[in-house]
């Protein structure tokens, strides 16, 4: 079985990113064959500065690192140290209808937050068909709002396995964790570096209270009940605890907790979550990203040769 997730250094880690996507990723380090994009060429969809996109790139691999992610177990790689991406992105690009593009949801979402619509933008579900197809991955772990892409690649490959031949490239499954398919952000929406609503794993702890301290909510007094399934620290706060857990702190809240007292108690279980994975990503070298990396790319691109050669002798390029 192998299993393919990917992440934008678009901005910092945040909570959304940890439980959504890198959790459930090393979750399943050891057990199947793991390989993790971090996805660079996705990234200038939205980060048109030099130096900030390697800072995003640097970052995120100690970040992934620092969580957890380990390289003995799978791959972890940039996904523009692999041309075979941008290669085979063109070639389903030749195959792909407009109409599939212009019916994708995250493409209308973005430029209604104000991103650039670019063509980068547009025919972003084509490279990340391309990311996903190269490597005959079994399965994609995505939350909710990604579902579509996923759905999208195999529409894709079904439509150029049927004009080139069956077999040629593998159709993916989905797979979504129910629990933590969206993470709410500050605002209530889903939490995304684009809508600025985001709580960072890693920056400094006045910051990270800043942005739990900003979590809206409604005009309840402090000592009304609040419903938890529907205020914001409740669902962020059950991602740290166990069911049992969870269930206990829901009855807090029907019982009357302040908003206040509840945002503290937020702030307290990130930091102890968190601690040790922020103590380690203090004490990471630079050195070691480089090494790691160079090792990563080699070795996703060894996988990546065999399934371009296969689509460049199917379509006449070879």
């Amino acid at each position: 079985m192998r299993i393919l997730s990917g992440m934008q250094p678009s901005g910092e880690a945040h909570i959304g990113n940890y439980f959504g996507s890198i959790k459930p990723n090393i979750d399943l380090l050891g057990e199947e064959e793991n390989i993790f994009i971090i996805a660079d060429l996705h990234a200038l969809t939205s980060v048109h500065d030099a130096d900030t996109s390697r800072l995003y790139r640097q970052n995120l691999v100690h970040d992934l690192l620092a969580c957890g992610f380990d390289p003995e177990k799978g791959i972890l790689f940039f996904q523009s140290a692999v041309h075979e991406h941008a290669e085979l992105q063109w070639i389903l690009s030749c195959i792909t209808p407009v109409g599939l593009l212009e019916r994708a949801v995250s493409y209308k979402d973005k430029v209604q937050k104000g991103i650039d619509a670019s063509v980068g933008l547009f025919t972003y579900p084509v490279l990340q068909a391309a990311d996903i197809l190269l490597y005959d991955a079994d399965t994609v772990p995505v939350g909710q709002d990604q579902k579509q892409h996923v759905e999208m690649t195999r529409d894709i490959a079904q439509k150029f396995n049927h004009r080139y031949g069956e077999n040629i490239l593998k159709i993916p499954d989905v797979q979504i964790h129910k629990e933590v398919a969206i993470v709410p952000g500050t605002d209530g929406q889903k939490m995304s570096k684009s809508y600025g609503n985001t709580i960072p794993l890693f920056a400094d702890e006045t910051m990270i209270k800043k942005a739990i301290s900003g979590i809206v909510t409604d005009s309840k007094d402090a000592n009304d009940p609040k419903e938890p399934e529907s205020c914001t620290i409740y669902q962020l706060h059950k991602l740290f605890l166990l069911e049992k857990e969870a269930s206990v702190l829901a009855d807090d809240y029907r019982e009357g907790v302040s908003y206040g007292d509840a945002k503290k108690r937020l702030l307290e279980a990130f930091m102890d979550y968190f601690g040790p994975m922020r103590e380690k990503r203090r004490k990471q070298k630079d050195v070691d990203m480089k090494i790691i990396m160079a090792e990563g790319a080699k070795k996703a691109q060894s996988l990546a040769k065999g399934t371009l050669e296969r689509v460049r002798h199917a379509v006449g390029l070879c």
